[in-house]
């Protein structure tokens, strides 16, 4: 017996250690896989691919991403890849703003993977050419506004707000009181005049007529065929169809394709999911 213990002592001694340290080495498990150095690239990337995933919160690193690519002289072609329902209004902007800034100098594809509706599709509609997986939803062109309402819940408890204000609509959108109509009112104002922007931003990137707006916004929610119908994009293809329209788009002989920042791919996972928790809990006015 003693002579089987010590003959497998190392591997005791061995899980004992890893016991014991794991979570030192989980650490420099992931400080590893950050900062390693990617595969050497033999040949300079022409073309890279940009990735919006998630709800839209925040604007900062696909913007980045999009403004690297477009000063960068070695990248002929972008693909921007899109599985997003949407988000918030301001960044949804800005990515669309970025996007147009990039088609200037150039070509750039949207490809819908999944979803691309709501913000995703605002952010999208200055590329070059539209492409949709078969299978993805597309459109939801149109504009909401939600808040709770604790009014009951709180005289259920014996709560009750205190409010100074000076303005008449300064309570407006809270949650502690019921909207009344003049207060829903002003809603509506904001809530239309988003909805006839983003209207009116889609019909101008797409060449579509705005007083056909029912026919391509007003929330519709399109298959990849329904979308081509009503001018929503322009093409139905898989991955490896809008990567080729890239290719021949950018007019390079071979492509090769840029690899994605290790810290950039870390942060966009770890932004995306921060996003889809607050998108969850916190009410906005959102692209939908």
């Amino acid at each position: 017996m003693d002579g089987i213990k010590q003959f497998f002592s190392p591997f005791f001694i061995t899980m004992k250690y890893i016991q014991n340290h794991f979570k030192a080495m989980l650490f420099l498990l992931l400080v590893f896989i950050i900062y390693s150095p990617s595969e050497v690239e033999l040949e300079q990337a022409n073309l890279t691919q940009i990735k919006l995933e998630g709800v839209i919160m925040d604007a900062t690193l696909v913007v980045k991403q999009l403004e690297e690519a477009r000063k960068n002289s070695h990248i002929k072609g972008v693909l921007l890849v899109v599985n997003s329902p949407g988000g918030a209004v301001p960044p949804s902007i800005e990515i669309m703003q970025a996007v147009k800034r990039l088609k200037e100098e150039k070509p750039v594809i949207a490809y819908a993977a999944g979803t691309i509706a709501s913000g995703s599709y605002y952010a999208s509609i200055y590329a070059d050419k539209i492409y949709a997986n078969p299978g993805s939803m597309v459109g939801s062109i149109g504009v909401i506004m939600q808040g709770m309402n604790y009014t009951e819940l709180a005289q259920k408890i014996g709560v009750s707000a205190q409010t100074v204000k000076a303005g008449k609509f300064k309570e407006v959108g809270t949650a502690s009181i019921e909207w009344t109509d003049f207060e829903k009112e002003e809603l509506e104002k904001v809530v239309n005049n988003t909805y006839d922007m983003f209207v009116n931003d889609v019909a101008t990137a797409r060449k579509l007529d705005p007083a056909n707006r029912t026919a391509f916004a007003d929330a519709h929610i399109f298959t990849a065929s329904q979308a081509k119908e009503v001018g929503l994009i322009d093409e139905i293809g898989v991955g490896f169809d809008a990567q080729n329209a890239i290719k021949e788009l950018s007019g390079v002989k071979r492509a090769v394709w840029q690899q994605e920042d290790k810290i950039d791919s870390f942060m966009r996972k770890l932004s995306g999911e921060t996003a889809s928790y607050l998108g969850a809990y916190l009410s906005n006015l959102t692209l939908k």
